[in-house]
């Protein structure tokens, strides 16, 4: 089953069971896939699953940016919300890698590029070299920040 059947069959299910705020944003993630889908040119025959779960991904992190701003304003039920919209799209995406295989992840690139003592220039191709790996269950943010601390 492909991500969008499987996001039609939640709605169908979120709207017999009259949970309006599953139902509202599972039709916020079908719009978004709808715009990403017109954006690329691909209206007739639709995103790959990968492109709709970069879309899911770009989706959660702005949830996740709002909620942020929402609770350095003090306005917790607003960041509140966006943190319920957040784990409802968090849960069609793929569980993220933790720090340790990230970690890991990032020394076996080390030594395939043989790079010793990484500087700031080696920085993105470190990246490259471990998302190419990692594929969707890779944190970009959390990607960036382990190979920033390894820096010299």
């Amino acid at each position: 089953m492909s991500l969008k059947d499987n996001l039609q069959a939640d709605l169908k299910t979120s709207m017999l069971a009259r949970d309006n705020f599953t139902t509202d944003v599972i039709k916020g993630l079908k719009s978004a896939i709808l715009y990403a889908e017109v954006a690329a040119g691909k209206r007739d025959e639709g995103l790959s699953d990968d492109e709709i779960l970069a879309v899911f991904k770009k989706e959660s992190k702005k949830r996740q940016e709002s909620a942020d701003m929402y609770t350095q304003g003090n306005s917790l039920d607003k960041a509140d919300k966006e943190l319920r919209e957040k784990a409802i799209i968090d849960a069609y995406l793929p569980a993220q890698l933790d720090e340790a295989t990230v970690n890991t992840m990032i020394d076996t690139a080390l030594a395939d590029l043989g790079i010793s003592a990484p500087t700031r220039q080696d920085m993105g191709k470190i990246i490259g070299a471990v998302k190419a790996k990692g594929g969707a269950e890779l944190d970009g943010s959390m990607l960036a920040k382990l190979v920033n601390s390894r820096i010299v």
